[in-house]
């Protein structure tokens, strides 16, 4: 557990620079909303592509060297990262990240199912909320750590005053903005070559799995219900998570929000917030069933907030945000803040109902539900292209009604399917 908790912490922290870098790489590479959103294509469109692949490789070279393989591959998304900081070029920079979330694949595919079979399967979902905390006490971070190491000094700076320098001086200022990536992903390289050798030489066991007779008869794993829907619940949650992490930096930006690159932090914490619920509740006061449940309806809620509250600072902004120092932050943004907390225990309560007796069909049913994680990919962009031509982010967040829907429904009925038509 303590190994793959390490390993949640580096899926966080890879993760959740990507809400850092939309603000910062529609500076540095002068792109609209539409194409900043790229990033999390590029980024999350790995799982989709590569989960199935990455499954296969699992069943060659067993769980443990599988992991190492991902590790492998992410350091060398981190070295092109640093190739596409020299060059200030878009297009590395989306293959740096394809790159990332192709090791990220592999990792997750092998990792999660370890979570839930562990231990008692009523249990699980705190077990993944364990690593959940882990997950996103590594996006409360990364937002401070990249505006410490990377924004300091260039605070407030817009595209817009980029765009109204002379020509010499506005290459110049790209150059030495894009340069300030090489050192962040050079250290993140070097962490991963420790893990790597962390993971190859531990005690970490194989899982085996147990086949039953109901397993003979299922040619594929799309013969699971359970798990084809859990993957499209993940789709659906997964997208809005990062909407709801990714945007808030490009939406505080547009409402004149100062520190806007941090915003990212206030969505983790309210996630962290929502894995410390299934910590200390799940299964003792909420089954996992019922946590799934109360997701989908609180995430519901927020949407409507998000649409319908005031793009001020006010009473609730304040009551939220404004202690301790915390700059405020409007209504709307605080409600894009609290879908984090809302849809926390999403990803920990589907995980173990989908794997529910699958059997030798386990790392398959976790290739299915990892290329779930493709909604981060889409999903934002449906989110950029609605904000693109309506001009209104805040409606754009309608895209999260939906998600929420189906997730309700995977709740409520989905998750207890075992064959199709019944």
């Amino acid at each position: 557990m303590c190994i793959i908790g390490i390993l949640f912490f580096i899926f966080g922290f890879v993760t959740w620079l990507n809400g850092s870098l939309i603000p910062f790489l529609q500076i540095i590479c002068e792109l609209n909303e539409f194409q900043a959103l790229f990033v999390t294509f590029a980024f999350y469109i790995a799982y989709t592509v590569m989960a199935l692949p990455m499954s296969f490789i699992l069943k060659r070279t067993g769980y443990k060297n599988g992991m190492a393989l991902g590790l492998a591959l992410m350091v060398v998304g981190a070295l092109l990262f640093i190739v596409a900081a020299q060059s200030a070029a878009y297009p590395l920079f989306l293959t740096a990240l394809f790159v990332l979330g192709t090791g990220l694949t592999i990792l997750q595919t092998a990792s999660n199912p370890y979570v839930v079979l562990i231990g008692p399967k009523e249990s699980a979902a705190m077990r993944i909320s364990i690593m959940g905390l882990i997950n996103k006490a590594a996006g409360v971070l990364v937002p401070i750590l990249f505006t410490a190491m990377v924004l300091s000094g260039f605070e407030g700076f817009s595209a817009e005053q980029l765009a109204a320098l002379p020509e010499v001086e506005r290459q110049a200022q790209i150059s030495e903005l894009s340069s300030r990536l090489v050192a962040p992903y050079l250290y993140m390289a070097g962490a991963l070559v420790f893990l790597i050798g962390l993971v190859k030489f531990s005690s970490l066991p194989e899982l085996e799995f147990e086949q039953s007779d109901a397993h003979q008869e299922k040619g594929s794993i799309t013969q699971f219900p359970q798990v084809v829907l859990g993957a499209v619940a993940l789709f659906a949650y997964v997208g809005i998570e990062v909407i709801a992490g990714d945007t808030i930096g490009l939406y505080g930006a547009g409402l004149g929000v100062q520190n806007f690159a941090s915003l990212t932090s206030y969505t983790m914490v309210c996630m962290v917030i929502g894995y410390l619920i299934g910590v200390t509740c799940i299964p003792r006061y909420l089954s996992q069933e019922t946590a799934l449940l109360g997701s989908a309806i609180a995430g519901i809620l927020c949407v409507l907030g998000v649409v319908f509250s005031s793009s001020d600072s006010t009473a609730m902004a304040d009551l939220l945000w404004g202690w301790s120092g915390i700059p405020v932050i409007p209504n709307t943004v605080t409600f894009v803040a609290l879908m984090g907390l809302a849809h926390a225990l999403v990803w920990p309560s589907i995980w173990p109902l989908a794997l529910e007796g699958l059997g030798k069909y386990t790392a398959q049913g976790s290739a299915l539900l990892i290329m779930g994680i493709s909604g981060g990919a889409i999903l934002p962009l449906v989110f950029g292209k609605v904000a693109h031509f309506s001009g209104d982010t805040q409606l754009a967040y309608w895209v999260g009604l939906p998600c929420y829907l189906f997730i309700l429904f995977y709740a409520v009925k989905g998750h207890k399917l075992r064959n199709w038509g019944r």
